[in-house]
Formats: structure tokens, C-alpha cells, sequence
């Protein structure tokens, strides 16, 4: 199965690397190569460049499902028979709409909602926006309205960490230590510290000074609260491990050629296939491509004197570009081999799968004709 396959066949496309290997670039290509191809497809991205939502006509990137404009995507004029629509995720709005999903009532979804502590972990907690990201993609992929979603997961020191995400969010709400402050809470219908013993009374009195009585009542109420939707942030996180498992899911290794990015790619194709998940192929960006022989010292000069931009110049000042255009290009040619070995050992562990090995470009990729580029690479 190639690249074509892919975007031809699958429900969904993760596309997964570090930060600044140019995952999200490679999502729009892959979007954008699919809505050619007659699909109805979503790119949802973390964090777009600005530059990103202008090359594809459209004024911002937000929570908001926006179409890109036919005539943005259309290639050489030719008619698009599928579209092409982008978002960017609102971590909070996401965990928001889980909440009023699976709150008692709207009294109940209104005091979580307005509880500082929720505010706060719904924003900062560990693992809370991976985990955003992926009880979106499950929402998405539910409702049934896109024939494919390209998903751009978030930039992490460690690029699967968003698939232990669901279970780190849980544990993290549902961990002992909540719950026994939650006890005094519960049995007294508000925070007492006399319902507690006198050595959890001691505890939680010193904790106060520390953080204020204040914050241990929103923190115990936030827990008591939040029990009652814990249960579909547990059933939620079920949900996209399942989803992530399916045959019509494929995730894509991005990277770039240097050593620690190929050595975390091949660490990340292990653990895919440690979790059952399935490989759809990797996506090397910035490769310095190989060019011709260099030509000898004198004829790079001769072709240099022939140059109208060089009239004027000294004959010594030539041999000195020339000399200045053979290192150059000499220390060019031995990135190339060095980026030409990076992919070597991607493929050596590839078990067949595909390998787009996208070269370095003159300019950033800064609009759809940007992205078409890299589509032809793909």
C-alpha cells in the first residue's frame, strides 16, 4: 500500500513526530491530496502557523469546521470533487462538551464548569490536551460526516505519550489521594475538616496554610462533581483506543533526517506495533536532495567568466567565488549523503511500508502551491 492508498482507503490519518519536523505541513499535503481525490476530508491541527489558515484562503483557524474554498485547492484549474475542510482544537471546549455530555443536569454542569479547579486541569493538566485531541478525533470519526480526517497530534518531548493520554487524564482525577479529600466532602455535604481523623485533620490543616482552606473546598467539590462524568471520560478514552486499533486507521511517522529524529521514528514504529496499531508509512521532510557531479576547479571558473553578473570582476576575484561555490556545494552534497543514510535506515525497518523522503526546499511551504509540492512527493 502507497501514499495514493492511503488517502484513497483509510477513515483516518494520524500523522505523529516531534515538534518541528513539520507534521502539520504534511497533514494539509495529505488533506489536500485526498480532496482532489474526490473526499470529503477534515485536517484537525493543534497549532497551525498563521501562514497555514492564509495559503489555504482562510482567515483564521479555530474550534470552527471551515471549508477551504474549491477554487484554493483546485489544481491547474481543474474541478475538485471532493472538499477540503480544517479546524484547530480548543482543548478546554473539547473537555467542556464531555462534561455537559455526561453531568447529571445543567445545575451539575454548571457548578463543574465554573469550578476553578476544572478550569485549570481542563487547560493545564498533563496529558489534558493529547487527550483533548483524541476524544475529538473519536467525536469526529462518531458523527460520520467526513470520509477521512487527517489528524495532527500534538508536539510532545515524547511523540506517543498522547496515546497513554486518556488513561494518564483518569487516573490523575480518579487517584486516591482525591478521593480522600473527597471523603469529608461527601459524608458532610460540605468540607469539614471534622469529619476527617486527627491525623487527616492535622494533614489538611497544614495544607491550608499552604493553599488556603479556599482551595481545598473547590478542590473537594470539583472532585464530588466531577465523579459523576468521570465515567465518560473513562468511557471516552475506551472509545479511541478502540477507534485508534481499527483497520481503517493508519498512522503516519513524520521526521526529519537528523539522528535523534530517525532514532525516535524508529523507536515510535516499535511501540505502534506493541499497541496492535497499524503503520501507514513514514514521511521524511527536509531532505537536501543529491545533485550532479561537481565539475573541476577550472571549469566552474570558465563557467563563471561566462557569466553576465561576473563581468567586471578580477580573475582572482572569480577563482575566489568559484572556490566559495565548490565548498559550498561540496558540503551540500555531504548533507545529502548523510540525509540519503537516514533514509536507508528508515527503510531498513520499514517492513514494506512506504517512505516519502520530501526534499529540502528553497522557500517555506507557505501556500497551497507550497503544499502541492510536497504532494507530488508523497
Amino acid at each position: 500500500m502507497n501514499f495514493t492508498d492511503l488517502i484513497a482507503q483509510k477513515s483516518i490519518l494520524v500523522c505523529v513526530g516531534s515538534g518541528g519536523v513539520g507534521k502539520t505541513t504534511t497533514a494539509a499535503a495529505l488533506a489536500l491530496a485526498a480532496a482532489r481525490a474526490g473526499r470529503k476530508t477534515l485536517v484537525l491541527t493543534i497549532d497551525p502557523a498563521r501562514r497555514l489558515a492564509n495559503s489555504l484562503g482562510l482567515p483564521l483557524l479555530d474550534s470552527e469546521e471551515r471549508r477551504v474554498p474549491d477554487d484554493k485547492i483546485a489544481e491547474g484549474g481543474a474541478a475538485v470533487s471532493g472538499s477540503l475542510h480544517a479546524m484547530m482544537l480548543d482543548q478546554k471546549q473539547t473537555f467542556d462538551e464531555i462534561v455537559a455530555a455526561y453531568a447529571k443536569g445543567p445545575e451539575s454542569q454548571r457548578r463543574i464548569l465554573g469550578n476553578r479547579i476544572y478550569k485549570q486541569i481542563s487547560s493545564t493538566l498533563t496529558g489534558s490536551h493529547e487527550y483533548a485531541a483524541m476524544a475529538k478525533l473519536q467525536a469526529l470519526a462518531a458523527e460520520g460526516r467526513y470520509e477521512l480526517i487527517v489528524l495532527d497530534t500534538p508536539p510532545t518531548a515524547n511523540a506517543l505519550d498522547f496515546l497513554e493520554s486518556p488513561e494518564k487524564v483518569t487516573a490523575a482525577i480518579d487517584s486516591p489521594a482525591l478521593q480522600w479529600l473527597l471523603k469529608p466532602y461527601l459524608e458532610g455535604g460540605q468540607f469539614s475538616m471534622k469529619i476527617v481523623g486527627m491525623g487527616g485533620a492535622f494533614i489538611l490543616k497544614r495544607l491550608a496554610r499552604f493553599v488556603g482552606s479556599r482551595f481545598l473546598e473547590d478542590m473537594a467539590q470539583f472532585v464530588a462533581e466531577f465523579n459523576t462524568v468521570l465515567g465518560g471520560f473513562r468511557e471516552r478514552a475506551r472509545a479511541v483506543n478502540e477507534l485508534l486499533k481499527s483497520e481503517d486507521v493508519a498512522f503516519l511517522l513524520v521526521a526529519s533526517p537528523d539522528t535523534q529524529s530517525v532514532d525516535q521514528a524508529v523507536g515510535l514504529k516499535e511501540r505502534l506495533r506493541t499497541r496492535q496499531l497499524h503503520l501507514g508509512g513514514f514521511v521524511i521532510n527536509r531532505i537536501h536532495p543529491r545533485g550532479p557531479e561537481a565539475p573541476e576547479r577550472a571549469a566552474l571558473v570558465d563557467l563563471l567568466e561566462a557569466r553576465p553578473e561576473l563581468r567586471g570582476y578580477s580573475p582572482d576575484d572569480v577563482v575566489q567565488v568559484a572556490a566559495d561555490l565548490d565548498r559550498t556545494y561540496r558540503d551540500f552534497q555531504a548533507l545529502a549523503a548523510m540525509d540519503a543514510g537516514a533514509v536507508d535506515r528508515i527503510r531498513a525497518v520499514a517492513d514494506g511500508a512506504p517512505i516519502a523522503a520530501v526534499p529540502l526546499f528553497d522557500q517555506d511551504i507557505h501556500d497551497v502551491d507550497g503544499l502541492s509540492r510536497i504532494v507530488r512527493c508523497l
